[in-house]
């Protein structure tokens, strides 16, 4: 199977200034046999970006948000994935839709409370922390 993890971060979160703390959302791929491998897989992966490069500086923690799962992809037409739209500046909530199509958008409503993200009105929870 083909696993598509989508996850929002916060970084620097030692900082004092805001201009120096970072937050965003990124997209990790990986073919498996379960989702608990794949799932295995990201978190290796996180790791290793942590510990060897630049993307998650300092106090950071990611949230794990959504996993798609595809036995195989679309040969005839492409499909769209990971839609977003934002209104105004990036503190403001956004629209959010995974696999919209024709027959549903999929949407959900996504907004920063306190540096975690909250999806649909539901907190989420860090799927991993790693300290300053």
């Amino acid at each position: 199977m083909i696993y598509i993890g989508n996850f929002l971060y916060v970084s620097n979160q030692q900082e004092t200034a805001e201009s120096e703390r970072r937050h965003g959302d990124f997209a990790l791929l990986v073919e498996a046999d379960t989702s608990d491998e794949a799932i295995g897989l990201f978190r290796k992966r996180l790791s290793s970006y942590k510990e060897k490069g630049k993307f998650f500086e300092g106090a950071c923690s990611i949230f794990f948000v959504k996993l798609m799962e595809f036995d195989r992809l679309p040969r005839s037409e492409a499909f769209m994935f990971n839609f977003k739209s934002y209104a105004g500046d990036p503190i403001l909530p956004f629209i959010e839709c995974a696999i919209p199509s024709t027959s549903s958008d999929g949407c959900k409503i996504s907004e920063w409370r306190e540096n975690v993200p909250e999806i649909e009105g539901r907190r989420e929870n860090a799927f991993l922390t790693f300290p300053a």
